[in-house]
């Protein structure tokens, strides 16, 4: 099943009286690429969101915001990070005497630094969070993947469109080269008399010339291996693993057998054909990229 990379998905639950949410937004990335924005008190539990993370995701550049809201009579203390405090004024030290006025940061706007101040429960039980977000974060990752399947249908629909496209080129070329083999046989038979009308030519310089001439207009190999790379994406657009990245080598064999497929035959006709098949090849890509 084809699914996209790009997704949202949001979902909360109720804890000790506060409501803790998860926000998830993708796009398409190489990799699977994952920033983590999550309450101070929670930092630890960084390590074990991303290993669920990964163990649902392949690629992507995603983005997950973890945010609590405290009800009335939430039990809590305001901590004071005094080694991040101390590391914001050195900074603001240097950067005075840099510009050489000699100003630090002033109380009221060192206190608007995310991580100076910052709320912590009394008795905060961890083990307990860690189950909440793991089950929280679950439903976000169903939520994003509904709408990652749902923009994978149509990549698979455009990408299956494409295909045929291309089949029906290939399939028109094929039926030129019968004719182009004859136009090709009688080219060569016009080189061997010329050759042969040479007299100081030797009969192993003519069999040379004709293996050449033979070899340069031959396109078995291009068209056999199009049809091969153009099944094999077909099956993998109907696999259950994510397929993106071998889609992507195969567009990049299909682009090198057409550039050689249109190298070695100069015929109008094919060359249309060519043209057309690079042009659908360019679009499969564009949408490739998008794949998970």
């Amino acid at each position: 099943m084809v699914r996209s990379m790009t997704g949202f998905g949001k979902a909360s639950l109720d804890m000790d009286g506060c409501a803790v949410s998860i926000e998830l937004s993708s796009v398409n990335h190489r990799y699977l690429d994952s920033s983590l924005r999550l309450p101070n008190e929670w930092s630890s539990l960084d390590p074990v969101l991303r290993e669920a993370l990964k163990k649902r995701l392949s690629r992507g550049k995603l983005t997950v915001t973890i945010s609590r809201k405290r009800g009335p009579g939430t039990p809590q203390s305001i901590r004071f990070d005094e080694g991040m405090a101390r590391q914001y004024v050195e900074a603001s030290k240097e950067l005075g005497e840099m510009l050489g006025n000699g100003e630090t940061l002033p109380l009221s706007t060192l206190a608007q630094f995310n991580g100076i101040f910052y709320h912590e429960d009394e008795g905060e039980d961890l083990k307990r969070a860690k189950t909440t977000l793991l089950d929280i974060l679950s439903d976000a990752l169903d939520q994003m993947d509904t709408m990652r399947v749902a923009e994978g249908k149509a990549l698979h629909q455009d990408l299956t469109g494409r295909l045929d496209q291309l089949r029906e080129r290939l399939s028109a070329i094929e039926d030129r080269l019968p004719e182009l083999n004859r136009i090709h046989e009688e080219k060569l038979r016009a080189r061997i008399v010329e050759l042969n009308d040479d007299a100081k030519v030797t009969e192993d310089r003519i069999a040379l010339e004709v293996a050449v001439m033979a070899e340069r207009g031959d396109v078995t190999e291009e068209v056999v291996r199009l049809k091969s790379h153009l099944g094999h994406a077909a099956g993998l657009l109907d696999s259950a693993e994510p397929v993106g990245r071998q889609l992507n080598f195969l567009a990049q064999e299909l682009q090198r057998e057409i550039n050689t497929l249109g190298a070695k035959v100069r015929d109008t006709d094919v060359v249309r054909q060519i043209l057309e098949m690079k042009s659908e090849l360019e679009k499969m890509r564009e949408q490739i990229q998008n794949i998970e």
